[in-house]
């Protein structure tokens, strides 16, 4: 056991410093004396006795300068022995600790840098954190938003391009001032290959179409009607979400020899950079009458227009789904999400189907079904069972045509139903809006369409009146649970036709 000699001092100071102890190789530490200017201190003359260390520091209160001397026990040292920061001294500037007895007798200066607006604040390490912190957060926003705005304008610009590849040749086609809107379309109808206007041309008549008001609104984006050159057109504006939508709508409009006159008349597909966003355009014919879902909620009908919007439904179904061979030729299409909403009533009472953002083409050649690459799905009240049930075959063209027919007899039905015969006509109502909510869930279809094996009612009455009952007969013959079993479009555009001469209707 061996003591380290300690210096002599007056025994009111309480000389005692360090008297180490050298215990099998360890170290311990006894008191040690400090100034200390607290209130608790005034009892022992000032001063005070810790295991630990003395800490001198300098504060600003009410904006004068007190210096402040306090004793730091062992535990309060981080880390011990060298600490880099006394916690007894927090909230204080300008810290010093030390190891020997009254060595806290120094007085310290703040640093200029330390005062904070003249009011002797302090930054604290909130503020320091707020401080490195928020720069780097604003630094990292910046370019969180720029690889954004760089990612979409690329997409802009490669859609851009796809839509720019055109043929030098075709500068002859732009069109003249004193061309109108009816002279393209017959353009249209005569160039033979029936795939629409060339893209110059269809650039130049979207980027001179002024909008007029906004006729509709759906999950794709709006519908406005836009004037041109004394013309009405209207024009599907694409959300910029739904480009896959766009484009493929557009593509499969540009279909060759896809034009039909009950099938919705394109005219032009553009992307419009405002410099703020992209917007995706859509021109086509317009008609006055809105959809057919518009037009039976606001009309009832008389049997010549009930036929006059069957056969022509059938029409544009059957030139859709028909493939034709040759050179010129035209793959067979499918719709998928036929409905009244997506059909139009033209200014002569007949209709053209619209909306083939979902439509599918057959390559008879290889026997492949070049299906679009969006999540949408078709709408779930107008699913067909083997939709519904997910047992439809998606390799066999043949089964999207019967799902677009089962979909045809329901829009049937609500023509159908707003047949004014003898005086008596229905209101109008959605397919199944007695058994399902407004929007159903596909379990709610499927249970309705394909365990109860439901379908809409066909009053007896209709058994009265001729066209009537071939109505009702062919919609029960689109509804069959077994689609192969179902008609065909040509087969009910025949039946139609047949009953249009029996009643003598021109159409």
């Amino acid at each position: 056991l061996v003591k380290s000699p300690l210096p002599h001092r007056p025994p009111t100071q309480h000389t005692l410093t360090f008297a180490a102890v050298f215990i099998c190789g360890l170290k311990v530490t006894t008191s040690l004396w400090c100034n200390c200017t607290t209130a608790q201190c005034e009892k022992t003359g000032s001063q005070c006795e810790t295991d630990g260390a003395c800490m001198a520091s300098t504060s600003f209160i009410d904006g004068q300068e007190q210096h402040i001397r306090i004793c730091i026990t062992r535990d309060k040292l981080v880390p011990p022995g060298q600490p880099f920061y006394c916690l007894g001294a927090e909230g204080l500037l300008n810290i010093h600790c030390c190891y020997t007895d009254f060595c806290n007798s120094i007085d310290l200066k703040v640093p200029s840098g330390e005062m904070c607006g003249g009011n002797g604040g302090t930054w604290g390490l909130v503020e320091l954190v707020a401080v490195i912190a928020g720069p780097l957060f604003l630094l990292c926003l910046l370019l969180l938003v720029g690889v954004f705005l760089y990612q979409y304008h690329q997409r802009a610009y490669n859609h851009r391009q796809r839509l720019e590849v055109e043929d030098p040749s075709c500068d002859h086609l732009y069109p003249a001032k004193d061309r109108t809107l009816q002279d393209l379309i017959y353009d249209l109808s005569t160039s033979g290959s029936g795939s629409g206007l060339p893209l110059f041309v269809q650039r130049t008549v979207a980027r001179t179409i002024v909008l007029q008001e906004i006729i509709g609104k759906g999950r794709f984006g709006e519908v406005w009607r836009g004037r041109w050159r004394g013309g009405d057109v209207a024009v599907k504006i694409f959300s910029s979400r739904e480009e896959r939508s766009w484009f493929r709508e557009a593509e499969i409009y540009q279909t060759i020899m896809l034009r039909h006159e009950n099938i919705l008349g394109f005219i032009a597909a553009d992307n419009k950079d405002n410099g703020t966003w992209t917007q995706l355009w859509l021109v086509s014919d317009y008609h006055e009458h809105g959809s057919l879902f518009d037009y039976l909620n606001r009309y009832s009908v008389t049997t010549e227009g009930m036929i006059k919007l069957a056969l022509s439904a059938a029409s544009g179904l059957a030139h859709l789904h028909m493939e034709i061979l040759g050179t010129q030729g035209k793959p067979g299409i499918a719709h998928r999400d036929l409905k009244s909403k997506n059909i139009l009533v033209k200014k002569n009472c007949t209709c053209a189907i619209a909306d083939l953002g979902l439509a599918v083409r057959h390559d008879s050649a290889t026997d492949t079904i070049d299906i679009a690459p969006n999540q949408r799905v078709g709408t779930k009240r107008y699913m067909a069972p083997e939709v519904l049930d997910e047992t439809i075959n998606m390799r066999h063209f043949d089964s999207f045509k019967c799902a677009d027919i089962y979909a045809l007899g329901l829009v049937y039905w609500e023509i159908a139903r707003r047949c004014n015969s003898g005086g008596i006509h229905e209101e109008y109502q959605l397919p199944f809006y007695e058994l399902v909510p407004s929007d159903p869930s596909i379990e709610e279809m499927r249970k309705v369409v394909c365990d109860q094996k439901l379908r809409p009612n066909i009053p007896n009455w209709w058994q009265s009146y001729e066209a009537l009952r071939v109505m009702g007969k062919i919609m029960r013959e689109c509804w069959y649970a077994n689609g192969a079993a179902r008609l065909t479009a040509l087969r009910i555009k025949k039946t139609l036709s047949l009953l249009s001469i029996q009643e003598d209707i021109k159409v």
